[in-house]
């Protein structure tokens, strides 16, 4: 009975590390793309009282939120789904005080991942919209 149930279990962990396998080859093959070498990218900083700035960087970085990391833009909380942004030239989003957050767009369609998730390519353009609700 013992050895029924020590091949079961084989046959369980092998399954399972064929699933999770099978998952990450997934993922890596439908992730978005991050283009590599020099690119010019455009950030829209649109605040809560509605005023707009415009910040251009010349990058080699591959994901938007390297960029505006090291360039001071932006700050946020590392979590299990990526970087949290919080504050954003200066202006911080509580979404516990007034339910307000950072909505990243890119181009006009909202941003379908993560700001560390979201690969730049030249010429690419990209808004933090301060957002309430």
């Amino acid at each position: 009975m013992k050895k029924n149930q020590k091949l079961v279990l084989a046959a369980v962990m092998v399954v399972v590390a064929l699933i999770v396998a099978a998952m990450a080859a997934i993922y890596l093959s439908t992730r978005p793309a991050a283009s590599q070498g020099a690119k010019t990218v455009t950030v829209e900083v649109v605040h809560g009282d509605g005023t707009a700035k415009t910040f251009t960087y010349h990058t080699d970085a591959e994901y938007l939120g390297e960029v505006l990391l090291a360039e001071g833009l932006i700050e946020g909380d590392q979590g299990q789904f990526g970087l949290y942004i919080t504050k954003v030239d200066g202006e911080t989003a509580d979404y516990d005080e007034n339910s307000s957050y950072w909505a990243l767009y890119e181009g006009e369609d909202y941003a379908m991942q993560g700001i560390d998730q979201t690969p730049i390519a030249d010429g690419g353009t990209f808004s933090l919209v301060y957002t309430i609700g």
